[in-house]
């Protein structure tokens, strides 16, 4: 119980500080940030039900006020900006990547793991960011798609990286990754 407690607390903390990474905002406004890779990582490493949790304490945290946010926001506006999507997607994006690193009998882990990333940290934080984006932006659903795409590459890689290090993790440490064990 407590090494779940931490290890919730731990993902909410590195999602955090890939926060502090120096953002590239984009032309229309929504910045490029470290912190997807933390969603990736949340549900790949800690899978479904605790990645989820560790998202849904960050986000507490940021509703609260604190400034965890790339580029150092927070605060309940945070989730009624263009980007508020993203953020909402968060949760979800950890549990999808991490229940398809729990289901799937895929081999080798890396490759599992950075298809998981892909599914819950690319498909899904797109699906309700873009929904984001349109309320946010008043533009309609294919524009902001279009407006997305600029993201695709960096987050593809993310997924890769995602990929290799839960494998690098999963080697070294296969109790840091329990899914992993069962495997």
């Amino acid at each position: 119980m407590e090494r779940n407690v931490a290890q919730i607390a731990l993902f909410a903390a590195l999602i955090a500080a890939l926060g502090a990474i120096p953002q590239i905002t984009l032309a229309f406004g929504i910045p490029i940030t470290a912190q997807s890779m933390g969603v990736m990582l949340a549900g790949a490493v800690l899978g479904a039900r605790r990645g989820f949790l560790s998202m849904m304490l960050f986000l507490l945290l940021v509703a609260i006020g604190l400034p965890l946010l790339a580029g150092g926001r927070g605060g309940l506006g945070a989730f009624v900006a263009p980007t508020s999507g993203f953020l909402i997607a968060f949760p979800f994006g950890a549990f999808v990547t991490g229940l398809f690193v729990e289901k799937v009998r895929l081999r080798p882990i890396g490759l599992r793991a950075g298809i998981g990333a892909a599914l819950g940290g690319i498909l899904v934080l797109y699906a309700l960011g873009i929904l984001g984006m349109s309320i946010g932006l008043g533009k309609s659903i294919p524009e902001c798609a279009k407006l997305v795409m600029a993201f695709l590459p960096g987050d593809v890689l993310k997924a890769g990286v995602t990929g290799m290090l839960v494998a690098a993790l999963a080697k070294a440490r296969p109790q840091s990754v329990a899914w992993s064990v069962r495997a």
